[in-house]
Parts: structure tokens; sequence; C-alpha cells
């Protein structure tokens, strides 16, 4: 990707709010770095001071080395936040001194596992949802692949572009953009379903049943994930392996009616039959008057019968 050139520190905008223009000026120097809980410098940090004094700010972005500096402020108080798509937000208050050197700051940022996005990124984000949402795929690629063009650290936004190219049914461009997402997090669960899911839909069940198993079980807390993976193996005969995923999903959501159904089937397949009705009779307590029921209310009928 294409990308400008980095300076040691850019300023990037004045934020005025009341007073004449850089009221905040004066004779003081702050610099300070940035850095993972890992103890590695992190690059293109967006580091927002503004001074609560006067009413006015100024941001700047952090170099190669996690490093920034702030030249010819006031001193006095200064808040501080430091932002980056897929950490934490961190807000900090110094004090600033004039006449003597102010020491460095130092602040690690902490990953965050839900990405947070910046407030710049989010309205743009919101439209290419939107155009999802209506089934504008096309204009929603463009959009999301606009985002990180202007924001290299929203990786995970090839989730979205990813799931355009699946409701295209273009599921090589799908599987692409998903692995994207794993080159910046290799243990990214849901890109790993997701591309055992194009495989899936192209029927190349063993490629499939690869990418699932590159998903740790114990780490699945989902039970629309578990479910669907489950669907996978009971659809291709491979019951004791759906088996688990079933249960899973109906230990977390406890009356999720979708689970106990294909989980009383999975015993019923695999010839475990006072699981099923025991499983049934327990799909009949969240769902007892659907036409899915009556169907139900025949499969235990006959099982108690055998």
């Amino acid at each position: 990707m294409k990308r400008g050139c980095c300076f040691a520190f850019v300023l990037l905008a004045l934020v005025l709010v009341g007073g004449s223009a850089q009221d905040y000026k004066g004779k003081a120097r702050v610099m300070g770095f940035v850095y993972d809980t890992d103890g590695k410098p992190l690059p293109e940090v967006r580091v927002k001071l503004f001074n609560p004094k006067v009413g006015q700010g100024f941001e700047l972005i952090t170099d190669k080395e996690g490093k920034w500096v702030a030249a010819w402020i006031q001193s006095g108080a200064w808040n501080i936040d430091f932002e980056k798509i897929g950490f934490a937000v961190k807000k900090i208050s110094i004090q600033v001194m004039e006449l003597q050197r102010n020491p460095e700051v130092k602040v690690s940022l902490d990953k965050s596992e839900n990405l947070p996005f910046t407030e710049e990124v989010k309205p743009e984000l919101n439209r290419g949802n939107q155009l999802f949402e209506e089934k504008k795929y096309d204009e929603a690629v463009a959009v999301f692949k606009g985002i990180l063009e202007k924001f290299p650290d929203a990786y995970v936004i090839n989730k979205n572009i990813g799931n355009c190219y699946f409701q295209q049914e273009k599921y090589g461009l799908a599987e692409e953009a998903y692995l994207k997402i794993l080159e910046k997090n290799p243990d990214d669960v849901d890109a790993k379903l997701l591309i055992g899911n194009s495989y899936a839909n192209r029927g190349q069940q063993e490629k499939a049943l690869e990418w699932y198993g590159k998903i740790e079980f114990e780490k699945l807390s989902d039970p629309i994930v578990l479910y669907n993976i489950g669907n996978f193996f009971y659809n291709v005969s491979k019951f004791e392996n759906a088996l688990q995923y079933y249960l899973k999903s109906v230990e977390i959501q406890k009356e999720f009616a979708d689970g106990l159904y294909q989980l009383g089937l999975t015993y019923l397949a695999l010839e475990k039959y006072p699981e099923s009705i025991s499983t049934f009779e327990n799909y009949l307590k969240v769902d007892p008057d659907s036409q899915r029921a009556n169907q139900v209310k025949g499969f235990i009928d006959f099982l108690k019968k055998k």
C-alpha cells in the first residue's frame, strides 16, 4: 500500500475552542514515547494534547520509534489522549513547566480484542455497513477499502470486505480478504471460520475441515458459531464431531432451540436414543407449539416405542 513519508512528528490539526488562535503557546517542550505492553514502540499513534485553561489543543502522530514532541507550549495542566486502532484509548494529565526540563512521558497501550475505531473512522464505517445492508456490495467494498487506505491499522475492516465478496459468491476474493486479517492476528477465530465457510460453500469439504480444525475448540464461546460448525460436520455425516459443537452451544445458551433440535437429531443419528429423547423433551420446553414442535413430538413417540 502506497503511503506518505513519516516525519519525526507531524502536527495534524489545531482544535480551537474559544479564545484567539494558539493561546496555548509558550516556551515549554514535552517529549514522550508510546509502547505496546511488550515494550515495542508504537508508530502512528494519535497524541491529542488539550489545555483546559485556554480551551485549545492540537494533535501529533508518533514516529516509527513511538516518539512525539510538543514544542512551544505554555506551562500548566495538559490533558493527553493516546489513540491507535486496535488498542484501548489511554487518557492522562500532566503538569508542564516552562523554566525547567520536563520529564519524558512514557505510556503503554493495551491491545483491545474489540479493535475500537477512532471517531474519524466511524462515519465511513457506518456508511459502508449501510451499503452492505442495502446489498450494494461493490459500493460497500469501495468504502471499506477507502478506510484501509486512510487507516492501515484498521485491518479488521478486511472482514467487512470479505463478507461483501462472500455475499456475491466470490469466495476466492472473500478468502483473500479474510487471510489479510490472519496476517495481522493469526489467532482470529472469526477469520478462520469464515475461510472454512468459503471453502464449504465451494463444495471443498476437505479444505473446509482443515480450516475448521485450526480453530481451538476451547476458545469458542459464541453459540451461533458453535452451531454453524456443528451443522457443517452434521451435513457431512461426521456426527461425533457435530455432537461436541452442538453440546457446547446449548451449554452456553440453554434455551437455544435450533441447537437443541440439531443435538437431538445428532443423538438420533448416533443411535443414542435416551439422550435424543431427553434433548427433544428439553426442546419442547423452549418451543412447545410450533410446526417443528409437532415433528419433535413425533420423534419422541417413535423413540419411546423402540
